[in-house]
């Protein structure tokens, strides 16, 4: 036999020897646990592991030692958090992230798990923290439905936890939600009042030079996106949306940016054709500019209409999901004058009377929201009969939101920057992170009223204490009668 063979074949014999020894040491081991039957195996407890996805606690009933701490994991696309209801609390975590989550402070008892993030408990992340192996000492939990009645009327009966009470303070608090709401439109012409109002237009000013000026400036602020709730937000020009605008094609445009945050920033005009150095991708295109520094962005606008937005791409999940975005427009929609659509014939001199963005938001700070803003600080949006009203949709967040308006159609003209040749007819539209949609809603005679429009994934728009987060209405007034006025 050839020297390598032997070689080979002493190799082969060693390892069967080594994993040989190897099995009778781990069998000896067995033998020697399992010796003495009485003895208990103590290792140290790791954390528990927990998961969050969207929109889902796991497990469903957490059960750890007193002293313990959970390994909070999320695996899903969305930032989620973890939070023990009157207790200790997770930050936010990104998707794909963890965190740890220390519970030595509590007692042994059962406690409720909840993701705090606006909407996420209503679409199911609730769970139970069961400490000490014991349900007792923490309160009563929630069972599911109990009893023989579906309906969930029966005195004492309850339906997902909910007593007849808990039904009735839910019809109170949405009764009440309403009334705000509508005393505010009639005072003030608003939603209930907040500080600051986003997405307010920007005018450029004309340089001697033949350049158009636009300043905006990065900055951390204190927003109100709901009445009391202060939030800190990322902002241009001290609003969320930052400034609505709208230039011409052609135009020669010069942009100082500003950067007052503590992060290196850039600015990226989404959907608008420019340059490559100037498309706003630090480090790729431009560099960084720094906390306290400034930027100059200089292109000339497409010779054509185009429906963009700007916004931080650096950081943007920082950044934006807080409230660094904004409608950057060149020229107007083209409109489908004259053409019929769905048999509906549209006026050869369709012109649009009002027009406006409205930014989705999901996450951050800011969370659930329509420029900026949480029902009841949502302002109510008024179109008179035979009216044509523009809305954009933006969506800069991370999920996507199917936008429903009752009885008043909506006519899709435009996706992102292209009009449609074939418009279309929705009651709801369903806008995904980064899309763009221009539709045209013209209210008849028969549409007079105040119409819910709202964010049709429904813990976004309603809680137990009523509407909330991406509501707002359309108001249709009653045609005045010949010799009164509009009221």
């Amino acid at each position: 036999m050839a020297p390598n063979q032997d070689r080979s074949m002493f190799t082969v014999f060693a390892s069967l020897t080594a994993v040989a020894a190897f099995l009778l040491a781990a069998v000896g081991i067995i033998v020697v646990v399992n010796k003495d039957d009485n003895a208990s195996l103590k290792t140290a407890s790791g954390p528990v592991t927990v998961t969050l996805t969207e929109f889902k606690i796991a497990p469903g009933t957490i059960n750890m030692p007193t002293g313990g701490s959970l390994d909070v994991v999320n695996a899903g696309t969305m930032a989620h958090n973890l939070t023990v209801t009157g207790g200790p609390a997770t930050p936010d975590i990104a998707g794909g992230k963890s965190a740890t989550l220390d519970l030595s402070s509590l007692k042994a008892g059962t406690y409720e798990v909840t993701c705090t993030i606006p909407g996420h408990a209503a679409a199911g992340m609730k769970a139970t923290l069961v400490v000490g192996g014991s349900g007792s000492g923490g309160g009563e939990t929630a069972s599911g439905s109990t009893g023989g009645s579906s309906s969930g009327s029966t005195s004492g009966g309850v339906f997902n936890g909910m007593s007849d009470q808990d039904f009735r303070a839910m019809d109170e608090a949405q009764t009440q939600v309403v009334q705000d709401y509508v005393a505010a439109f009639k005072e003030h012409g608003t939603g209930v009042p907040t500080a600051g109002r986003g997405a307010t237009v920007l005018e450029p000013t004309a340089g001697a030079d033949g350049y158009k000026q636009i300043d905006l400036k990065a900055s951390i602020i204190d927003w109100e996106v709901e009445p009391g709730k202060v939030v800190k937000a990322w902002a241009y020009n001290d609003q969320v949306p930052g400034p609505t605008i709208k230039v011409q094609p052609g135009d020669k445009l010069r942009i100082s940016f500003t950067n007052d945050t503590p992060m290196g920033q850039d600015i990226h005009w989404h959907g608008v054709s420019t340059p490559f150095g100037q498309d706003g991708v630090a480090p790729i295109t431009q560099p960084f500019v720094a906390p306290g520094e400034t930027f100059t962005y200089q292109f000339t606008a497409p010779d054509h209409h185009e429906m963009g937005m700007y916004h931080a791409h650096h950081g943007g999940e920082i950044a934006v999901v807080n409230g660094e975005y904004g409608q950057f427009q060149v020229g107007d929609v083209p409109l489908p004058s004259g053409k019929t659509v769905s048999g509906i014939k549209l006026p050869n001199d369709l012109k649009v009377d009002k027009a406006m963005p409205m930014v989705l938001n999901d996450a951050g700070n800011i969370g659930l929201s329509l420029n900026g803003k949480s029902f009841p600080a949502t302002d109510p949006i008024v179109a008179n009969v035979g009216e044509t009203l523009q809305v954009t949709y933006h969506n800069e967040g991370l999920q996507c939101h199917p936008m429903h308006l009752h009885r008043v159609k909506q006519l899709v003209i435009e996706k992102d920057d292209w009009p449609l040749d074939q418009p279309y007819y929705v009651d709801t539209l369903t806008v995904c992170p980064g899309e763009r949609y221009t539709v045209l809603i013209r209210p008849t005679a028969d549409e007079v009223g105040i119409w819910a429009y709202h964010c049709h994934i429904l813990t976004h728009a309603e809680t137990d204490k009523g509407l909330r987060y991406m509501v707002t209405v359309l108001v249709v007034p009653p045609v005045p009668e010949r010799g009164q006025s509009a009221t």
